[in-house]
């Protein structure tokens, strides 16, 4: 098996139980408190302001925890993700806690031809989506095909330039991956994966490709959005570079020595135009 795509599904097949027993992901936690959100939405609740009433769309869900939090914030919420596996633990959650959530199986290329077009007042991606895509450009294109006219984008997403850092170096920060978006992936051999757990997985290759900001701004101008708002932060809600961080009671980690020398992770806001 060569194909990379298949590779990483596979992969995210395996996580998914994994992910769903840990306690990082708090599923316990949303099933006995209904008013509970995962910790990525209340970071950017200020930013993602009142969907109450709105039809929205999460694009490469796993799980589902994030999209949970946004149907108890009142949105009318799908939820895709091109994992079978991550799927049944995410339609099991809304099932225990009552949420009534649209999941769709398939790759986030294909969204338009699953999901209605130009039907979609919020498209949301969570943190960490962003480096399974090959190609920026067709996931902008995607994103604007989901959108109606005045539809907003929300993309909270790690930093371009933190993923280009190896994390293997523990007393300094080392630039040693592609900032740029690549043809050829960064692969990876690993059998662990970001959460507490004992179980080790099996298909344990997967390939990455990192998009620098201007590429993903540039890949949003061209489909027709339009760029409200952007925020970058000194904090991300995983340690990225273990070692060097240290988390906060929100969740976030951020570098333990001289936070300004490095972005960590953003918010990108942008609107569809008429």
């Amino acid at each position: 098996m060569t194909d990379p795509i298949e590779l990483n599904r596979r992969n995210w097949d395996e996580r998914a139980p994994l992910h769903a027993a840990s306690g990082d992901y708090e599923v316990e936690t949303f099933v006995a408190d209904p008013t509970h959100l995962s910790e990525v939405v209340r970071f950017d609740l200020p930013r993602l302001g009142d969907i109450r009433g709105q039809r929205a769309v999460h694009l490469q869900c796993h799980i589902g925890t994030d999209t949970l939090s946004l149907s108890r914030l009142g949105a009318e919420v799908s939820g895709l993700d091109f994992s079978a596996q991550s799927l049944a633990q995410a339609r099991a959650l809304a099932q225990r806690c009552a949420a009534r959530i649209d999941y769709v199986e398939a790759d986030v290329y294909a969204a338009d031809q699953v999901l209605p077009v130009a039907a979609f007042d919020l498209v949301y991606t969570g943190i960490g989506a962003l480096i399974w895509l090959p190609s920026i450009e067709r996931w902008a294109r995607t994103v604007a095909a989901l959108l109606k006219p005045g539809g907003r984008l929300f993309l909270r997403e790690g930093h371009p330039m933190l993923l280009a850092v190896n994390e293997d170096h523990q007393d300094r920060l080392v630039i040693e991956y592609p900032y740029f978006e690549r043809e050829a992936p960064t692969v990876w051999d690993s059998g662990e994966t970001y959460v507490e757990t004992d179980g080790v997985l099996e298909q344990t290759v997967t390939h990455e490709w990192n998009h620098g900001l201007g590429e993903i701004i540039s890949a949003l101008l061209k489909h027709g959005l339009q760029i409200t708002a952007l925020e970058e932060h000194d904090s991300i809600p995983w340690e990225a570079l273990p070692g060097q961080m240290s988390k906060d009671e929100g969740g976030e980690w951020s570098l333990d020595k001289d936070r300004w020398r490095l972005p960590l992770s953003y918010t990108l806001q942008a609107v569809k135009q008429g």
